[in-house]
């Protein structure tokens, strides 16, 4: 478990080399990595935390990056004995509290949930509230997790092939539900279409909640949702479960085939979220924040309780995120030029 600290010995994680089309984060250079390795004075982040910190979250109270940070945030105040307060702000794909990060001060105690879909964003709009290449200190990821392909339980299809047969058979009749423009099942959907040559109406919602309730109701017919989202309905019969995104199959839904496995070549697709800073925290205290996370998520309730959702922890470095939200954001770009993904 690598964390960095003014011993230099995180300073020797691999660098990613740039990925063509994408900047690399100016706090991955480097200069930046020489800089770590260099020691600070002892007032820089000895004292911290002194005060709450607050965790903005860009989605709903529930959704599964709320629950994650939750989990987490618990074990931060029993380590520290300060309050972490979970603030949420919805809104055009996770945007709105991003711009709310990079507005506050490079102190620690603003930190922001950093979901796939901030690495998606810079692909597909014009204008963002910030800046990927430079307003973020990555501190830690948190857990990757697959999707599911769910379908209203009223669909003549219980199968992916059938799905397939009905969108061949009346193209552009079948809708499909995401959490709005640039998320990860936004996409998801969009290399559906791509794999499987069909075309699913892409239908925007602003969260999880009221997407799940249209596809209960038969409004949308289709979506690609968390388990943790997915699974109830599924269970109770609203809605039908068939296949998860990724390429291996989910241990928390063990029966459920994958998208490969279910006549879709290829198809491999994960959503992901971890914590971020504002650009300019000090290097100490980005040290504390990841060496407690990672203490946080080794902890045997909160790993049981991430499995139940369907995540699969993965503790990395500062460095090592701030690496794999460079090589995310190539991937996501990359998926978007091919499948033609645009804002609806």
């Amino acid at each position: 478990m690598k964390t960095i600290d003014s011993s230099c010995h995180a300073g020797s994680a691999t660098m990613r080399r740039p990925v063509p089309g994408v900047a690399l984060p100016w706090r991955f250079s480097a200069l930046a990595a020489l800089a770590l390795c260099m020691p600070f004075a002892a007032a820089s982040g000895q004292d911290y935390p002194n005060k709450p910190i607050r965790i903005i979250i860009g989605f709903a109270p529930g959704s599964s990056g709320d629950v994650q940070v939750r989990l987490v945030a618990r074990k931060l105040t029993e380590a520290w004995g300060q309050p972490i307060i979970i603030e949420s702000k919805p809104g055009a794909s996770g945007s709105i509290a991003a711009g709310m990060l990079v507005r506050a001060a490079p102190d620690g105690y603003t930190l922001l949930y950093f979901p796939a879909a901030l690495a998606v964003n810079p692909s597909l709009f014009p204008k963002l509230p910030y800046d990927l290449a430079r307003d973020f200190s990555p501190v830690a990821l948190l857990s990757k997790f697959p999707l599911v392909m769910a379908v209203t339980s009223t669909l003549p299809a219980r199968s992916v092939a059938e799905v397939i047969r009905l969108a061949k058979a009346k193209p552009g009749s079948l809708s499909y539900a995401s959490l709005g423009n640039a998320s990860p099942p936004h996409l998801a959907g969009e290399l559906f279409n791509q794999i499987a040559e069909v075309k699913l109406v892409h239908v925007p919602y602003k969260g999880s909640g009221l997407a799940q309730s249209d596809l209960i109701s038969g409004h949308v017919q289709v979506m690609f949702d968390t388990a943790v989202a997915t699974t109830p309905h599924a269970a109770a019969g609203r809605t039908r479960a068939l296949a998860v995104t990724t390429r291996q199959r989910s241990s928390l839904l063990p029966e459920l085939p994958t998208l490969h496995e279910s006549g879709i070549p290829g198809y491999d697709l994960y959503g992901w979220g971890g914590i971020v800073a504002p650009a300019g925290v000090a290097p100490e205290i980005i040290s504390k924040l990841n060496t407690e996370i990672a203490k946080a998520l080794g902890d045997p309730g909160v790993a049981h309780r991430l499995a139940s959702l369907g995540a699969e922890t993965a503790v990395m470095s500062p460095l090592e995120f701030g690496a794999f939200i460079q090589d995310e954001a190539a991937k996501w770009k990359d998926l978007v030029l091919r499948t033609g993904a645009r804002l609806d």
